[in-house]
């Protein structure tokens, strides 16, 4: 399993029946293939939809039905359809009980820097400014580094998409919480030890107990 899909799998051991959750473009657009079919959420996409199932295959592709990454998406039963000014009043008015969605950096105090880097074309912020000052629990996909760089930072460099918002953080060789004291490890890759792990990383990680994930 590559590192993007074993990111999305166990974020989706975080959903809790009956949570309205919204899934942000990239990796987190992945964790709807791995909810089980007995797991009853409700995915919300800004777009305006309530029931977003997984990703389309080739027999099944709507091409009136995307969801926010514009990739062709399927609806469960009993889905539901709206405008994006509704859709916008449940994220703003703190109606989400989850939020995931990916960085381009995310620091030890809980900050996220998301939306741009400066000099460069990135897709922008669209509704992530939103997304984690509405949602009651805020989780970041990410992978650890980018061209052998920790993602991870003791402080964000790059401009803020908000200021202390992040719960947790999943990458493929870890997961970390976030706490009033610090970030903490508490996950690791069975084949990672903590040692490797705090190497890659730029943040100061804390730990006492650490669990292995489940790969």
């Amino acid at each position: 399993m590559d590192a993007k899909h074993m990111i999305a799998k166990r974020i989706a051991q975080e959903l809790k029946p009956g949570d309205l959750v919204n899934l942000g473009i990239g990796i987190p657009t992945i964790v709807a293939d791995y909810i089980p079919r007995d797991l009853e959420v409700y995915l919300q996409s800004e777009n305006g939809i309530i029931g977003l199932g997984p990703l389309a295959d080739e027999a099944h592709i709507d091409y009136n039905l995307t969801n926010p990454s514009g990739q062709y998406a399927t609806v469960l039963e009993h889905g539901m359809f709206f405008d994006t000014a509704l859709s916008f009043m449940m994220i703003r008015g703190g109606h989400l009980d989850l939020t995931v969605l990916g960085c381009l950096e995310v620091d030890q105090e809980g900050s996220l820097a998301s939306w741009i880097i400066p000099g460069k074309l990135v897709p922008g912020m669209g509704g992530s400014m939103d997304l984690v000052t509405g949602a009651k629990k805020v989780i970041i996909a990410t992978t650890h580094t980018n061209k052998e760089v920790s993602k991870i930072k003791k402080l964000c460099t790059l401009p803020l998409t908000a200021y202390r918002c992040v719960d947790l953080i999943v990458t493929e060789l870890a997961v970390m919480e976030v706490r009033s004291d610090g970030l903490y490890l508490i996950e690791r890759h069975p084949d990672v030890s903590i040692e490797e792990i705090i190497s890659k990383t730029e943040a100061e990680l804390k730990y006492d107990v650490v669990k292995l994930m489940e790969v």
